[in-house]
């Protein structure tokens, strides 16, 4: 398993809450044309304008794909934040409790 970790800053209250709302009421139809992924995991801090997005892959060559189609969308609203990072890693370890 893999993951792509992206970090963004500087966005609006209102509009990270926002994100959050359409990302889960786009889940049940699936990840976007041309991203292989397996989970998603989206962690936000409205109040300190920044979230961070946790992509999961199969294999390093579709989190590459996935990595490829992420850098071609626009974010869309700018209020959201910038996109601050993107790291790529090999997950060691997934649980939940």
């Amino acid at each position: 398993m893999y993951a792509r970790v992206a970090r963004w800053e500087g966005g609006e209250p209102e509009a990270i809450r926002g994100f959050v709302q359409r990302v889960n009421a786009d889940a049940g139809s699936g990840p976007p044309e041309g991203v292989p992924a397996k989970g998603l995991l989206l962690l936000a801090d409205p109040d300190g304008g920044r979230s961070i997005a946790i992509t999961l892959f199969e294999t390093e060559a579709d989190m590459r794909q996935g990595d490829a189609t992420f850098n071609q969308m626009s974010p869309g609203d700018d209020a959201v934040g910038s996109r601050a990072s993107v790291e790529m890693y090999e997950v060691g370890a997934e649980f939940r409790l």
